[in-house]
């Protein structure tokens, strides 16, 4: 069955919510160094510098990769969330995941029911975000959003206030996340989203793209390890892999799409 469909009475296929991957966050010791490698590397415009992040003590860049996004954050002042990560991660690395999901509301009930704890809520006209601990759902900070009319985006900057657009051409295709029981986690971060682990039981499919995990060799390499990006074709010779900000970039040959994934 494709993802994000269900099927009813009469084996009719119908749509279910749907949970996209919309955005992906790397934590950085050092801003600049890490955006000038990202928009040479990727071909990237110029990225949106939110001053709301200045609440958690960062400061950001974030750039539209189609109508996905990929985020940088660097703390401004000691005793951050992101000056501890990179302390116990040695180093620049990913950080944080974020999710568009229609059905919020279930997400949000299915992560209470799981006792995981919320560390920052916002709900405002045109979007919904949800922090979960780390220490609860396991791997990386994880946000459960709601884009409201949904495809827009006002993590995004003004242009994606309360309308859609197209960014970079470029898509964020899938992540990876390194953690010590990859299927347990898995599973886990499927009941939260609403999403069963594939058969091989350490994949999430989602709304045009994927989140897979795998076994981290040690703590201190948990976490978001790889993002794989779509280009076009001769912008990559099959696949290619970088290193960027700590995690590694797979760069995989795009065939044509629309705006928003297959």
């Amino acid at each position: 069955m494709v993802a994000g469909t269900r099927l009813t009475f009469g084996g009719v296929e119908a749509a279910e919510p749907k949970v996209r991957l919309r955005q992906a966050v790397l934590v950085a010791a050092e801003l600049e160094p890490l955006v000038d490698q990202l928009r040479s590397t990727l071909e990237l415009g110029e990225p949106f510098r939110d001053p709301g992040v200045a609440e958690f003590g960062l400061h950001n860049a974030v750039f539209a990769l189609d109508d996905c996004f990929l985020e940088v954050v660097s703390p401004t002042r000691p005793g951050t969330a992101a000056g501890r990560y990179l302390s116990r991660h040695r180093g620049d690395g990913g950080y944080m995941v974020i999710f568009d999901l229609e059905d919020l509301d279930g997400a949000r009930e299915r992560a209470r029911g799981l006792g995981v704890r919320v560390v920052w809520q916002i709900d405002l006209p045109d979007i919904s975000g949800t922090h979960l601990h780390p220490a609860d759902i396991c791997g990386a900070i994880v946000s459960l959003d709601r884009s409201q009319p949904y495809g827009t985006w006002r993590w995004g900057g003004p242009a994606w206030t309360g309308s859609t657009g197209r960014g970079a051409d470029a898509r964020l295709a899938g992540i990876t996340v390194a953690v010590a029981e990859p299927a347990a986690v898995a599973a886990r971060w499927g009941r939260v989203l609403g999403v069963p682990p594939r058969g091989d039981g350490d994949t999430l499919a989602l709304h045009g793209a994927e989140v897979r995990f795998v076994r981290a060799p040690d703590r201190a390499s948990e976490g978001l390890s790889e993002l794989a990006i779509e280009v076009p074709p001769g912008r990559a010779s099959g696949r290619e892999e970088r290193e960027l900000g700590g995690v590694r970039v797979r760069l995989l040959v795009a065939s044509p799409y629309p705006a928003g994934g297959p």
